[in-house]
């Protein structure tokens, strides 16, 4: 039988790597040459960096982004409960609603509530208090509602699916020594389950940020609607579309980099099953 120490050992050229690496090196190269020759007045867009329109409406996003992001989140968790209900009348309403706010377009969404004078003259409460709606629905409103009723169907599910990854085991203890179902869920369930919810629910937060966009159709002064408005006017389309474009990687890089504090806050004393 052959010594296998004397075979010579022949290190592996990994020629796809080599490959691969120019490839994207030369694409990289490509896109970076047709932004410093393309027709791009670089001045342009360092003046707009830091304009009171575009700050304006950064803030007005962020704002919308958060606002939205926690309604959706007090709702979700709502009809996350209601979903893993036992009492029929509660899931049949929970599903409904992830039903209808899932099975239409988010930008549809946003029209309803902007156009609900149409099916809804007034708001309130006939012979106390009535507010005419168009008054109440302003753009603000509108997408914050949309936004939020939206998310919230979506949240839901991440909630539930968090919710039923905790062993049968835990609801039974708490059970056991008397603890009422809510109280259960907020001491005990919800914290194992945040291991599974905080990472979707940091993509959907991401998410939400660069869906405020959508809110510029019904005039909601975000960021995108207020490059528009500046570039409506001066026609420098590209340097304010990336003006809006690099404000919004700032925002998705510091969520990023809170979602990952979060998961390693929530991931403490977890067994590590990252693939080796």
């Amino acid at each position: 039988m052959e010594n296998i120490s004397q075979i010579e050992h022949v290190r592996r050229k990994h020629v796809g790597r080599y490959l691969s690496a120019v490839a994207v090196a030369a694409l990289a190269t490509w896109i970076v040459l047709a932004f410093v020759h393309g027709q791009i007045d670089w001045t342009i867009v360092g003046h707009y960096l830091t304009a009171r329109t575009i700050l304006l409406g950064l803030g007005n996003t962020v704002l919308m982004a958060a606002l939205a992001m926690l309604l959706g989140v007090l709702i979700g968790v709502t009809v996350a409960i209601m979903r893993l209900s036992a009492n029929p009348v509660a899931n049949w309403a929970a599903a409904s609603y992830v039903w209808f706010f899932r099975g239409t377009p988010l930008l549809l969404q946003l029209l309803l509530w902007f156009n609900l004078a149409l099916v809804f003259p007034k708001l309130g409460i006939p012979g106390l208090f009535e507010l005419r709606t168009v008054d109440v629905m302003t753009p603000f409103i509108a997408a914050l509602l949309g936004l939020g009723i939206n998310q919230g169907a979506y949240t839901s599910e991440v909630v539930r699916a968090g919710l039923l990854s905790v062993d049968q085991g835990q609801y039974e203890a708490a059970s056991a020594i008397g603890m009422p179902r809510l109280q259960a869920l907020r001491r005990i369930i919800l914290p194992q389950a945040m291991r599974v919810i905080v990472p979707p629910i940091g993509n959907e937060l991401i998410g939400m940020v660069k869906l405020t966009s959508l809110a510029s159709v019904i005039q909601f002064s975000e960021i995108v609607h207020n490059a528009e408005n500046i570039y409506y006017v001066n026609n420098y389309v590209i340097e304010l579309l990336i003006v809006a474009a690099f404000w919004y990687l700032i925002v998705v890089t510091v969520l990023t980099f809170l979602q990952t504090r979060l998961e390693r806050h929530y991931a403490r004393g977890a067994r590590n099953t990252k693939p080796r």
